[in-house]
């Protein structure tokens, strides 16, 4: 699958298979994350990974959007100290464009290599900072929730392009 493939073809995936996720494939995908793009090279990010079925249900009590049974979770957490130390005055602002960048990267190489993915930004910071043992200083800011899809989910509806791709000017329509 090719790179604009992945992006167009990419869901939000609730419904997963029982089966594990290899820890090769989760190596890879958290390998994605961490060479993702930064600015300054902050990398302002951590990510740790879940798999032990016991800790996945502790982290479902504590995220209400975690939806369906998914047999990795990965959550993105941010270095707030660290983009202030490396980033400067807009280092913690520009950090939380780096965690985009990262988290989707993660979202399609998990794709790429055919798992499901979702994003879910329901869930207890805190208690999930407890849970995960996060020192201060770093939060959780997303989790994804990640396995084997159980099916594929239909395309999302997308606003026309004309109304949010522009020429020139905002309001004029490119193409």
């Amino acid at each position: 699958m090719d790179v604009l493939e992945a992006i167009l073809t990419r869901r939000s995936v609730r419904a997963f298979a029982p089966d594990p996720v290899p820890d090769e494939l989760l190596r890879r995908v958290l390998e994605v994350g961490r060479a993702s793009a930064s600015g300054g090279n902050v990398q302002p990010w951590g990510f740790v990974a879940v798999r032990a079925p016991e800790r996945l249900a502790g982290l479902r009590s504590l995220a209400p959007g975690i939806i369906g049974r998914p047999t990795a979770a990965i959550a993105i957490c941010l270095d707030a100290a660290r983009a202030r130390a490396l980033g400067g005055a807009g280092g913690e602002r520009s950090a939380w464009l780096d965690i985009g960048v990262a988290v989707e990267n993660i979202l399609l190489a998990a794709h790429g290599l055919g798992l499901g993915a979702c994003p879910i930004g329901s869930f207890h910071r805190q208690g999930v900072a407890r849970f995960l043992g996060l020192p201060e200083g770093v939060e959780p800011v997303l989790l994804v929730a990640l396995g084997y899809p159980r099916g594929k989910p239909a395309a999302a509806g997308r606003r026309p392009s004309g109304e949010v791709c522009f020429l020139e000017r905002w309001g004029v329509p490119y193409g």
